[in-house]
């Protein structure tokens, strides 16, 4: 979005600012600065357009230093108003090709490496979220005996997504008990979306028989664990941790503190990825104070949902701000794109 409040000067300014501090980690001066860009002014213009620049907000002045670097704000324009996106400068082939060799493997085989692969090209911390389940259409649910009081519990949703949870019964059952249940189960509730299931399970199993009550009795009192998404712990796949400790701004023992508990509580990772809020072209880039919670003011997130039929999951890296925003939106954009297309054509 443009800023009627920035002239064409600050804007150049303030680009590059950015630019400059995202190569080298360093406070930007005004006389490095004139000298690198052509910028047809003097730096004792560009020291006056800095000064204006840092009394609006969009970079400031470390004490330890002449130079600038951008502030919150001042990414957040960059990102909006002054970036360039270029698909064409990254390596799509290497990406799709990739990619192709999973074509006929697992899902989970799929989205292990995405996020391998995210990380590797973009040297970020990477991270793919399983697809939420609540809107998914249950296709058909399979019981498996596996002793005389455990049945695990096969859920495959239209889309290809597969849940497995293991329940336990307190009275001893067969296999043929178990058929009969699983024959019930798939007749009145194939079709329907797991958060639809949750909701009428009881009206719609209401009329079961005395002889099938120790396994649909089961279902009753668990039927928000069996038909809801996986635990936390179990939809997230994180690679590259490495990266981050990697970074120049993350030296600082406070900051590297951030990094480790961000590496250690994956939850962290996974309730930023879920509010994530998509902006132009689907993607979204949420950069510091506006990370929701305020252990991540040191970091960036760039994301992107990608389909698996009718449920939606959630790709994208974690790094310091100071990250290269046009590559790195273009290959989320890329990645999360041909995830989509491959998995819909599995």
């Amino acid at each position: 979005m443009f800023d009627p409040k920035l002239t064409e000067r600050e804007r150049n300014v303030l680009r590059y600012i950015v630019q400059q501090f995202i190569l080298t980690a360093s406070p930007v001066g005004s006389r490095n600065m004139t000298k690198r860009y052509d910028l047809n002014f003097s730096p004792a213009t560009v020291r006056n357009i800095m000064s204006d620049l840092e009394e609006s907000g969009f970079i400031n002045h470390p004490h330890t230093s002449a130079g600038r670097v951008p502030t919150d704000k001042g990414y957040r324009f960059y990102v909006d108003s002054l970036m360039q996106i270029d698909p064409l400068g990254i390596d799509t082939h290497a990406i799709s090709s990739q990619l192709d060799a999973l074509r006929q493997g697992q899902t989970d085989e799929l989205l292990s490496l995405v996020s391998r692969i995210l990380s590797s090209i973009t040297h970020q911390l990477a991270c793919v979220l399983y697809p939420k389940l609540d809107s998914g259409i249950l296709e058909k649910i399979q019981l498996l005996w596996l002793s005389s009081t455990r049945i695990l519990v096969v859920i495959s949703i239209t889309s290809g997504i597969v849940k497995t949870i293991t329940i336990e019964i307190n009275v001893e059952i067969n296999e043929d008990l178990i058929n009969r249940v699983q024959d019930l189960l798939n007749e009145r509730l194939a079709g329907l979306a797991l958060s639809e299931i949750r909701v009428t399970f009881h009206d719609r199993i209401k009329d079961f028989t005395d002889e099938l009550h120790p396994i649909l009795s089961i279902f009753f009192d668990s039927v928000d664990k069996i038909f809801a998404d996986a635990r936390p712990s179990d939809k997230a796949i994180i690679s590259g941790a490495g990266n981050l400790i990697k970074q120049p701004e993350f030296e600082n023992p406070e900051r590297f503190q951030s990094v480790v508990q961000l590496i250690e509580d994956k939850d962290i990772i996974i309730h930023v990825f879920e509010k994530s809020i998509s902006t132009q072209n689907n993607v979204s880039i949420t950069i510091g104070s506006e990370n929701v919670i305020p252990e991540l003011g040191d970091f960036s997130l760039v994301t992107k949902e990608y389909e698996v039929g009718d449920v939606k999951g959630t790709l994208g890296v974690v790094g310091p701000k100071r990250m290269e925003y046009e590559k790195i939106v273009a290959i989320v954009d890329y990645v999360a794109t041909m995830l989509t297309q491959i998995l819909t054509n599995k």
